[in-house]
C-alpha cells in the first residue's frame, strides 16, 4: 500500500484528488493539507511515501515545501501537481528535489500511475512540459530582479515597490530596467507577464 499526502489550497480540488486516488486498491490517502507550511509537520505525523504538492499555495509554495521535505523527510518522495505547466516551475521543482511533475488535467489513471512510479523511485515528468523546459532555459533574472519584478506584477508604483523591498527608488528603476532588457520586453508589465508565463516569479 502506498501512503499518500495531498497538499492543495483549493478544498474542492484536494477532495477530488483524494477521492479519485483513494479508489485505487494500492493507494491510501493518509493526510490532506491546504497550506504549504503545513506539509513538513503533516509528513512527520502521517509518514506518507509520496507527497503530492500543488505549486501555488499560501504559507509556503510547493517548490519551497519540496525543498523543506528533502531536508526534513528525504524518504518521502515528492510529486508536483499543478494547474500551471510552466517550464521555470518544472526546472525549479526538480532542483528542489521533486521526483515528478504533472499538470492537473492529467487523467486519473495516469496520475495514479505517476504516484506509483514516484513511489518506486522513478522520475515522472509531463513530456510536453519537459520539451518546453529544454527550449525555455533557466531564468536570466537575478534574485533581486525577480523580487522587484514580482512586486511590479501587482501594479505597484516605483515608490511602493521601493518601500516594500526596502530599496531606493533609483535601485528599483535599475532592477526593472535590467529585467525588461533580459526578458526582451518593452515595459515592466510585459516583463512581468513574460517572467510569469515562464514560471520565473514564484
Amino acid at each position: 500500500m502506498i501512503r499518500l499526502l495531498i497538499a492543495d489550497d483549493q478544498a474542492l480540488v484536494r477532495g477530488a484528488l483524494a477521492a479519485l486516488l483513494g479508489l485505487e486498491p494500492d493507494l491510501e490517502v493518509v493526510a490532506e493539507v491546504g497550506r504549504g507550511d503545513e506539509v513538513v509537520s503533516a509528513v512527520a505525523e502521517h509518514r506518507p511515501d509520496v507527497a503530492m504538492l500543488d505549486v501555488d499555495m499560501p504559507g509556503l509554495d510547493g517548490i519551497s515545501a519540496a525543498a523543506a521535505l528533502r531536508e526534513a523527510a528525504p524518504q518521502c518522495r515528492v510529486l508536483m501537481v499543478t494547474t500551471f505547466g510552466r517550464p521555470g516551475y518544472l526546472r525549479r521543482a526538480m532542483q528542489a528535489g521533486a521526483a515528478g511533475f504533472v499538470v492537473k488535467d492529467t487523467p486519473a489513471r495516469q496520475l495514479a500511475d505517476a504516484v506509483r512510479r514516484v513511489a518506486a523511485g522513478l522520475r515522472v515528468v509531463d513530456p510536453a512540459l519537459a520539451a518546453e523546459s529544454l527550449t525555455a532555459g533557466e531564468s536570466p533574472l537575478t534574485e533581486r530582479e525577480t523580487d522587484v519584478l514580482r512586486a511590479a506584477a501587482g501594479g505597484g508604483t516605483i515608490a511602493n515597490i521601493a518601500r516594500e523591498l526596502f530599496l531606493s527608488e533609483g535601485t528599483v528603476r535599475n532592477y526593472l530596467s535590467s529585467a525588461i532588457g533580459k526578458t526582451g520586453a518593452s515595459t515592466r508589465a510585459e516583463a512581468a507577464r513574460i517572467a510569469e508565463e515562464n514560471g520565473w516569479l514564484i
